[in-house]
């Protein structure tokens, strides 16, 4: 099956519906963080299970990312982005009226899965909607939306347990569902991958082997390394990683064809982005720490507080986007890596137990520059490194790669806070955080390398003729790509 292109609603439709829609599935990953104490004191339960009403919608999102994309690709985009969004505000209600700790996790579980099905189809239907000379800054606004719901998180669920409740941290997705619900229907335009049958062996391998890395990289900080879980887990995921690996270079239709890695710039930006979420997630995963426990600020108070950084891309990612159109994706991205890392190295430098704010505004407001300078032109060069009837398991494997990375990100993070510092005071909060972030801003200097590595031109001609019986590449993918 070919892509369809008739535009029922136009681009401005397209990018208002796929980026609430991202919105509300990248904004779960963070936003229970700070009502896990109103949560435990009314639904009780142990720490181990507060823990795993984060970790339950971290697995299940990540972990079928890729599976949601190749159900779009076969069953029609539009179709299954309906499904997703219809499972995830189901899923949300039914959080918000838990009345019990086992209820939520079970909840929270299932959004996991409606979010990921969701969240790779809003790039590829946003993709099919855009003129390519219009897409760096539909990527840009789609980009600063989907970013400020990551880096928000942690200020919205905190605001609205402060001040309301904790359910309505998950009553708020859905009002957002029900109205996009029809208007998806009808303003989307419906779009299809090859048409290929689903990879029914690769959706196990990849699936299981995520699950088991994941598992381990989430209870490794809680249990330890040691766990026989966790080391299980990571052992039998990578073991099935490689099998996935194997089986994908053999198979005649893979979920993940292996033959797109041999593109510079399909395999670049997924590098630069899988090392951008581990430096970035584990970075905010402590400093949103460091200004309540440390600093003393309320959830909302720390939420405003890191606006200059998590707010900055709602302001820089639709400009971004429009530069990646002009220059090209690679130096945007460069660039906004390499501010990202400068903020993170300027942060550890100025932390101490009694920092005053002002010395820390200057390394937020780089950092956040940074992150807006990434979003947008990353989302392009995923996009036009392929062909389009691939665009849905790019978009799929990208969103699974960032989500590893923000696990790792997180275990590696704790992992040297502990060993070099911990809670008992704020100075020895400080002396775990100074070189937690020193590591996340090297994590990402190595991110801005392989963004480099990108080539300045030609990332969907060589993917299409490395793979292509005819060899030739389509000229408007050779444009985007460029």
């Amino acid at each position: 099956m070919s892509e369809q292109t008739a535009h029922r609603g136009g681009t401005v439709w397209a990018l208002v519906i796929t980026s609430v829609a991202g919105f509300m599935a990248a904004l779960d990953n963070l936003v229970v963080t700070t009502a896990l104490p109103s949560i435990r004191e009314d639904l009780g339960g142990a720490l181990d299970d507060l823990e795993w009403t984060v970790s339950a919608y971290t697995l299940t999102f990540a972990v079928l990312l890729m599976f949601g994309a190749a159900l779009g690709d076969r069953f029609g985009r539009r179709r299954m982005l309906l499904v997703g969004l219809t499972v995830f505000t189901g899923a949300s209600a039914a959080a918000a009226l838990s009345s019990g700790i086992d209820g939520l996790i079970a909840a929270r579980a299932v959004q996991g899965v409606g979010a990921a099905i969701m969240m790779p189809l809003t790039l590829t239907l946003l993709t099919a909607a855009v003129p390519v000379a219009k897409r760096g800054m539909a990527y840009g606004i789609w980009g600063a939306v989907n970013g400020l719901a990551v880096a928000s998180g942690p200020l919205i669920g905190g605001s609205l347990t402060e001040h309301i409740s904790w359910h309505w941290i998950f009553w708020l997705n859905v009002p957002l569902g029900l109205a996009l619900l029809p208007l998806a229907r009808l303003r989307l335009a419906e779009s299809f991958g090859t048409g290929a049958p689903l990879d029914v062996p690769g959706t196990l391998l990849a699936s299981g082997g995520l699950f088991g890395v994941l598992y381990g990289l989430v209870r490794g900080p809680v249990v330890g390394w040691t766990g026989s879980l966790v080391l299980t887990g990571l052992i039998a995921g990578g073991a099935l990683l490689v099998a996935f690996v194997g089986y994908s270079v053999r198979a005649k239709n893979p979920m993940l064809p292996m033959r797109l890695f041999r593109s510079r710039a399909f395999s670049g930006i997924n590098a630069a982005s899988l090392l951008m979420f581990l430096g970035m997630f584990g970075s905010i995963f402590l400093l949103s720490q460091y200004m309540q426990g440390v600093l003393g600020y309320s959830p909302t108070e720390a939420g405003l507080r890191m606006l200059p950084w998590t707010g900055m891309p709602m302001l820089v990612a639709p400009i971004a986007g429009i530069l990646s159109d002009r220059v090209g994706g690679r130096p945007v991205v460069a660039v906004g890596l390499f501010l990202q890392a400068v903020g993170l190295g300027w942060m550890a430098a100025v932390v101490t137990a009694d920092a005053s704010y002002a010395s820390q505004l200057p390394a937020l407001i780089v950092s956040g520059v940074g992150m807006g300078l990434f979003f947008a032109p990353a989302a392009n060069l995923v996009m036009s490194s392929v062909l389009p009837t691939e665009q849905g398991i790019a978009s799929g494997a990208n969103n699974a790669l960032r989500e590893v990375g923000g696990a790792l990100g997180i275990a590696v993070m704790a992992s040297i806070f502990s060993a070099q510092g911990g809670y008992e005071s704020g100075q020895t909060f400080v002396d775990g955080l100074k070189p937690a972030l020193v590591t996340g801003s090297a994590i990402v200097v190595l991110a801005a390398v392989a963004a480099l590595l990108i080539p300045v031109t030609g990332g969907a001609a060589r993917v299409e003729r490395a793979g292509s019986p005819d060899g030739r590449a389509e000229p408007s993918l050779e444009k985007a790509a460029s």
